[in-house]
């Protein structure tokens, strides 16, 4: 098996191969990766989306061919409603916000050799705006490696959000800062990307602006606190969590 695609709703991916190893992401329904080895019942991994590593175990993944894959990846998009129930060869599935689906997919969709139906597809109008996109995601609990509703990190959910908007950023902030381009604090508007240094510069945080002196970020939850130039003030404590490095426009 030289390609793969995630078969079950969320799979952690590991940095190494044991249960007890830390989640460093998540592989999404319907998500393709490449196999660099497998032992089972661990599968190293490659994603394709982002180029990320990790270890999966392999009964969440389903072989597909090089041609299958091409197949399955023209036209991808991503689910944007919460949750949505669908029929799989093995029984009935729920699938959540972000995962792999195809463009204008109203009821059946082939994934290789497998048949899947979407049940009852809801009527859904995406918003186009970062920041509103990021809003259905507020009080998410954060999750290191998470990439949904149901647990997110900072770089996960400015990931997720853009790629609803058909831009792929990378895993985590550290490679996000090198993407787009850099504006003035004072500039700055709806959907621009701010990223946070610790004391020896390193970039260790994110969040989306709102181009009003709002940020939402993943910071114990996907909250929305208060941006200077300093950096980020909680809204509650008054306190300054975060210390503003740069703001690039993506």
């Amino acid at each position: 098996m030289k390609n793969a695609y995630c078969m079950v709703s969320i799979a952690p991916v590991r940095s190494e191969a044991s249960d007890r190893a830390e989640i460093v992401t998540q592989l999404l329904f319907g998500e393709v990766v490449s196999i660099e080895h497998a032992d089972k019942p661990w599968a190293k991994i490659k994603t394709y989306s982002d180029n990320y590593e990790g270890f999966v175990d392999i009964k969440h993944l389903r072989p597909l061919s090089p041609k299958e894959v091409n197949r399955w990846l023209d036209g991808i998009s991503y689910l944007p409603d919460l949750v949505q129930e669908i029929e799989t060869p093995w029984g009935k599935q729920l699938i959540f916000k972000g995962s792999f689906i195809p463009y204008n997919t109203s009821g059946e969709f082939m994934i290789g050799n497998d048949l899947f139906t979407i049940k009852d597809p809801a009527n859904h109008t995406l918003k186009r705006d970062p920041f509103e996109l990021a809003s259905e995601y507020l009080n998410a609990p954060y999750l290191w490696g998470g990439k949904t509703p149901f647990g997110i990190d900072c770089s996960g959910l400015t990931q997720m959000v853009f790629r609803f908007l058909d831009i792929n950023l990378p895993r985590d902030a550290s490679q996000q800062v090198e993407y787009g381009r850099t504006v003035p604090f004072q500039s700055t508007e709806s959907g621009d990307v701010a990223f946070f240094q610790n004391i020896n510069g390193r970039i260790i945080h994110v969040g989306i602006l709102n181009g009003q002196g709002a940020i939402i970020h993943a910071s114990g939850m996907v909250r929305i606190d208060q941006l200077t130039e300093e950096g980020i003030v909680h809204s509650n404590s008054g306190a300054l969590t975060h210390n503003l490095s740069c703001i690039r426009r993506m």
